[in-house]
């Protein structure tokens, strides 16, 4: 995990990221991409929602809107430890990526976190139905990336697994994820469209 951490940290670094400055109207969130190992393998974290509330039963990313006052940092942080019972140390934190324009009105900003030990986690079934291990050689693999033809244009799935096909705006920042912070390729994803059942 150290030499995952050390990579990971210097591709973050060396992207200069996008930031959406506020504007009426704008909401903000922050999402987190938190790396940690299972069964021997590194791999990031993804959510279920709950059948229950905003988002139902969507594949996501542990985040929600910000507070005022926070830093995007310290909403990701907060957010994660709501919905995960897990405390994150703001050392875990590596970097962002770039301000996600997602079609519900919400900014979304991508924190990359990296923990030496994440802690066992205690789901909030208000907020949470379940947690996946994504192992990231499956996230890097051959044919995750696709590209699905509407009568509206591409839209982007990353078919991760039987039954977990992930659209944007997680399957956007998902991209972005694998190519910037695991492959180091500057790649750009805001103008990825959304389905329109993601903009609730």
């Amino acid at each position: 995990m150290m030499e995952t951490r050390r990579r990971i940290a210097r591709h973050v670094a060396g992207f200069e990221k996008v930031e959406i400055g506020d504007r009426p109207g704008m909401r903000r969130a922050a999402v987190v991409l938190c790396v940690a190992e299972r069964d021997g393998e590194a791999c990031v974290l993804l959510i279920r929602r709950s059948p229950r509330g905003r988002n139902a039963g969507q594949w996501a990313l542990p985040g929600g809107r910000g507070e005022p006052g926070e830093s995007v940092e310290q909403t990701a942080l907060r957010e994660f430890h709501e919905e995960l019972g897990v405390a994150l140390s703001p050392d875990d934190v590596l970097g962002r990526l770039d301000d996600f324009p997602a079609s519900s009105g919400f900014v979304i900003t991508p924190v990359v976190v990296v923990p030496e030990v994440l802690g066992p986690l205690a789901p909030c079934p208000d907020e949470v139905a379940s947690v996946h291990y994504l192992p990231l050689a499956r996230l890097t693999g051959d044919g995750v990336v696709h590209f699905h033809d509407t009568a509206q244009g591409p839209l982007l799935q990353m078919r991760l697994g039987p039954g977990t096909t992930i659209h944007a705006p997680t399957g956007a920042i998902l991209l972005q994820f694998r190519e910037v912070a695991l492959l180091g390729n500057p790649l750009r994803v805001a103008d990825l469209r959304q389905p329109d059942w993601t903009a609730i």
